[in-house]
Order: C-alpha cells, then structure tokens, then sequence
C-alpha cells in the first residue's frame, strides 16, 4: 500500500510540475536585472550538414527580436566588421572574448545560436522538414547567461492524413520530399522555429524588450 502511495505521488508530481510550465519553469531574475536593450547576434553554429542552414536561421532572427522590442544589431554589418578583423568561421566568432565584444560593437548582450537540425529527410512512409534552434543570450559586461532556449518546428505541422493506404503513403512521403527540397520549405520552417525560439509569446521566450509597447507587462506564469 504504501508503495502504491508513492509511486501515485510522484505521478502526481509529475503532472502538477508538466502543468506549471510557461514562464515559471526560467528564471528571468538575471534578465529582468540586466535589462537588455540591444542585442549583437552573432553567425549561428551549424551542427548539420546543410551549408545553408546557418544563414537561413540568421535571416530569420531578426524579426522577432526586434518585434520583441530590441534594437538588433543589422546582420550585414556585424558580418562585414567580423570579416575586416579576419574572423569568417562562426565557431572562431563564438570563441571572441565579450569584453572585445563589447569594445567593438558596445551591445547590450549577445546571442549565441546553434542549429541542430536542418532539411528535409525522407523515410519510408513519411517525409518531413524538420529544424531544431537554440540559443543562449549572454549579457556583453558580465558575461552571464541571461536566457537560454530551445525551439522546433516542422513542415508535418501543416501536412494532413493520407487516406490512400500504404502506396498512397509512399508516393506522398517522395513527393514531399521533393517538393520541399525544391522549395526550401526549410527556410519557411526555421521562421516558424525562430519565433518560437525567440517570441515573449512563447512559453520560454524572451522578456518584452524596451522597444515594445508591452515592456514591463509580462504575464505571470501560468
């Protein structure tokens, strides 16, 4: 019996933490201190093989953050001025010292991103475009982690059920496959992992920014 009691704790424990999420489950203490106003993003680490995949997260980041309030730092020009001091490769550029960071650009803080996942994979009965983000947001003085986060998205999201047995579910897995190659539904797909990443809409997103007409007014954790 009292076995039973316990292990029925600790699902209910499970459960009750599962429903707390939202902003309860991080910690903006830091953040909310800090008070970032501008954000330098530096080139992504990509963990794929697809060269592509780096720039298009890059070109989709912008957005949200600066629909989140913040004074982002134009991608052309960080990526100029890393070019004149020599530094083209984004692992060479993730190793810069904040401090020369800071004497160079004069950020606020700096996000750090890496993709994970990128591209479209096929298997046998399905086929689906997949890219997985994270990112950490470092303030620029201290060098100390103000937000960090994790984000996927996926072009099955959007696909319906196929109705047409296994060989309908074979032509379908093909055709998607390349028909999102050719396409590069990948690039549409890690907008949609950026906003989730990034968008103070989401669950572990960032704080409004002081751009935004909601700064300050975060919603309590649900």
């Amino acid at each position: 019996m009292k076995q039973f009691q316990f292990f029925a704790a600790c699902v209910l424990s499970l459960i009750l933490a599962g429903c707390a999420g939202g902003r309860s489950a991080m910690d903006y203490s830091a953040f909310k201190q800090n008070k970032p106003k501008s954000i330098l993003v530096l080139p992504p680490v990509n963990h794929t093989n697809e060269v592509i995949a780096p720039y298009a997260v890059l070109a989709n980041v912008t957005v949200p953050l600066a629909e989140a309030g913040y004074y982002v730092f134009p991608v052309a020009l960080v990526d100029e001025t890393f070019k004149n001091n020599g530094l083209t490769v984004a692992e060479d550029i993730h190793a810069v010292s904040p401090k020369k960071l800071n004497d160079i650009f004069g950020a606020d803080a700096v996000m750090y991103i890496e993709v994970q996942q990128y591209g479209t994979s096929y298997t046998v009965l399905s086929s689906d475009t997949v890219v997985v983000v994270q990112a950490k947001l470092v303030d620029n003085r201290s060098n100390e982690i103000l937000w960090q986060g994790k984000a996927r998205a996926a072009s099955s999201e959007q696909n319906g059920g196929n109705g047409g047995g296994i060989v309908g579910m074979l032509v379908e897995a093909a055709v998607t496959q390349i028909l999102e190659t050719a396409l590069d539904t990948s690039f549409a797909v890690a907008s949609t992992a950026s906003v989730r990443l990034f968008s103070p809409e989401s669950p572990t997103g960032l704080l409004y920014g002081p751009r935004s007409p909601h700064y300050g007014k975060d919603k309590p954790p649900k």
